[in-house]
C-alpha cells in the first residue's frame, strides 16, 4: 500500500462547517503496509526480495518505483486490473494528524495472481535466510494463501516470522514466530488479555491452536512477551522514551526480528534487538525506519546501563540457563577472584566466551577471597569486582559465591563447558569430575604470561614500605 501525506497549515475554521481549513503546502508518499517492513529491512542492511499484489493504477507504479529505489532489493509486484491499490492519506498540520482517509481493496487476490506470487516466491527462497509475512488483511495472505507461503518456506528450511491480522490465525500454522499485538491476541483467541497471566494464557492457547513454535506479543508501553512452545516465557520491558508516533512500529519490530533471526542471532537476541528498534522508531514522526547507527548506539548505551542486571543470585542464574537452553544455546562457566582485572583475565574470559554461546562467571565473595588469598585481600569489594566483570560484553552473568570453591555452583548450573586457566591439571580443576554426568567438557586456557594480581599487590605493598 501507499502511505500518502498532505502537509499544510491551519489558521482558521471553515465557515461552512466546524472543521479546520488546511492550506496545503506539500505532499509526499512512501511505502506503507508490507512495504514499510521492506523499508525497515533494507534500512538495517538486509537484502530484500519483496512479493505482493496491487492494482493496475498510478499508485501501483509509484509503489514499484519506491521499491526499486531500496538498496539491495528486488520485487515482484503483480498488477491486477480488478484491484485497487490501497492508499492511506494523512492530512497533517503543525506536526499533528487532522484526518486519515483510506482507499483500499481487501478482497482476496485471484488464484492466478496468487499462483504468480507463489512461483516467484519459491524461486527466490534459495537465496534467502528468513521469510517475513506481513499481513495487512488486504487479500494477498487470505485463506489458504498464507499457508502456501509458510509451507514452501519451511520445506526449504527457512524460518518464518508472521505479523498477523484478523481473527483466524489457523492459516499461519507452522510459523516460527507469530507476532500479534494485544488486541490481535485477544481477538484471535477469544480470551481476556488484561494482565500478564491472562496474556501468557492466551499466547499458550495461540501456540496450541496454530502449531507455531513461538508467540511474541507486542504490548505497547508494557514491552513484549515471548512465549515458546518449549515452555519458556520471557518478558522484555519497553524502552523508556517519549512516544511521538507509533505508526509503523509493528513493521519495524517484525522486520528487525526477521533480520536478526535470518542473520543467525538467537531468538532472544533478535527479540531484544527488535524491542530496541521499536523504542527508537516510536520517537520519530510518521511511518519511520530505524538506522543501523541508531541500533548500535542504543545497544552500547543499554549494555553500559545494564551491567548491574548481569549480577545475579543463583536462582536467577538458573532461570537464565533454562531460558538459554530452551533456545539451543550452550552455557560456559569459569570462576575466580578477579581482583584488579588485568589483560590475563580478559584473555581468559574472551577465550571462554568463544567456546560457548553464553558465559557465566562465578566470583569469589569477599570472605572467600580473604580465606584463600589472605587478610589484605581483596583490594576491591565483591560488588565492584562483579560490576567490572558484568560490563564486559563477553560476560553474560556474574554469580557471587561465599564458599572456598565453586563446586556447588557448578553442580547446580551444569555448564556445557567448564573453563579454567592452563596452569591447572585437569584433575585439579574443581568440578571437572562432574562433567561426565551431563556431557560437559573441560577447557584449559593458556594464561597470558606476565600478569598476576598477587604480584601486582606485592609490588604496590613493597613500594609503600620503601616510600
Amino acid at each position: 500500500m501507499l502511505d500518502a501525506f498532505v502537509h499544510g497549515e491551519v489558521s482558521r475554521i471553515s465557515p461552512e462547517a466546524p472543521v479546520p481549513v488546511l492550506r496545503i503546502e506539500r505532499r509526499h508518499a512512501m511505502l506503507g503496509g508490507a512495504g514499510n517492513a521492506a523499508r525497515n529491512l533494507s534500512s538495517v542492511g538486509c537484502g530484500v526480495r519483496f512479493f505482493s499484489a496491487a492494482g493496475d493504477d498510478p499508485e501501483a507504479a509509484q509503489i514499484s518505483d519506491l521499491l526499486a529505489a531500496l538498496p539491495a532489493a528486488r520485487h515482484c509486484l503483480v498488477r491486477d486490473r480488478e484491484r485497487q491499490t490501497p492508499v492511506k492519506t494523512r492530512y497533517v498540520a503543525h506536526g499533528q494528524q487532522l484526518l486519515r482517509a483510506d482507499r483500499e481493496s481487501a478482497v482476496s487476490v485471484s488464484d492466478r495472481t496468487a499462483a504468480q506470487l507463489r512461483a516467484a516466491f519459491r524461486a527466490a527462497l534459495p537465496e534467502c535466510t528468513a521469510v517475513l509475512l506481513s499481513d495487512y488483511a488486504k487479500g494477498v495472505l487470505n485463506g489458504r494463501y498464507a499457508g502456501d507461503f509458510i509451507a514452501a518456506a519451511r520445506d526449504a528450511g527457512k524460518p518464518v516470522v508472521v505479523d498477523p491480522k484478523g481473527r483466524d490465525f489457523s492459516r499461519y500454522r507452522g510459523a516460527t514466530v507469530l507476532k500479534p499485538n494485544l488486541k490481535e491476541l485477544g481477538e484471535a483467541t477469544g480470551l481476556p488479555v488484561s494482565d500478564d497471566s491472562a496474556q501468557e494464557a492466551a499466547a499458550r492457547q495461540l501456540l496450541a491452536d496454530t502449531g507455531a513454535e513461538n508467540v511474541l506479543v507486542t504490548r505497547g508501553p508494557a514491552g513484549m512477551m515471548l512465549v515458546t512452545s518449549a515452555g519458556c516465557v520471557v518478558r522484555i520491558p519497553a524502552l523508556a522514551r517519549e512516544v511521538y508516533d507509533v505508526s509503523g512500529a509493528g513493521d519495524t519490530v517484525a522486520a528487525v526480528l526477521a533480520a536478526g533471526i535470518g542473520s543467525g542471532a538467537s531468538l532472544i537476541d533478535a527479540v531484544e534487538l527488535a524491542n530496541i528498534a521499536a523504542g527508537i522508531v516510536v520517537g520519530k514522526a510518521g511511518t519511520a525506519v530505524v538506522q543501523p547507527h541508531e541500533l548500535i548506539h542504543e545497544v552500547r548505551n543499554r549494555s553500559a546501563l545494564r551491567a548491574g542486571d548481569k549480577v545475579v543470585q543463583l536462582d536467577e542464574a538458573l532461570d537464565l540457563v533454562r531460558g538459554w537452553r530452551a533456545h539451543g544455546l550452550s552455557v560456559g562457566f569459569t570462576n575466580g577472584c578477579f581482583d584488579l582485572l588485568h589483560p590475563g583475565h580478559l584473555s581468559l574470559l574472551e577465550t571462554a566466551r568463544s567456546a560457548c554461546d553464553r558465559l557465566l562467571v562465578g566470583l569469589n565473595g569477599d570472605d572467600s577471597v580473604k580465606r584463600t588469598k589472605g587478610p589484605s585481600r581483596p583490594v576491591q569489594g565483591q560488588l565492584a569486582r562483579a560490576l567490572v566483570l558484568a560490563s564486559l560484553h563477553y560476560v553474560d552473568g556474574v554469580v557471587i559465591f561465599d564458599q572456598d570453591t565453586p563446586l556447588e555452583l557448578i553442580r547446580a548450573l551444569k555448564p556445557d563447558v567448564l573453563v579454567k586457566g592452563g596452569e591447572y591439571q585437569p584433575k585439579e580443576v574443581v568440578g571437572a569430575d562432574l562433567l561426565e554426568r551431563w556431557g560437559g567438557k573441560l577447557l584449559l586456557v593458556d594464561m597470558m604470561p606476565g600478569w598476576s594480581t598477587s604480584a601486582t599487590v606485592s609490588s604496590l605493598e613493597g613500594r609503600r614500605e620503601r616510600g
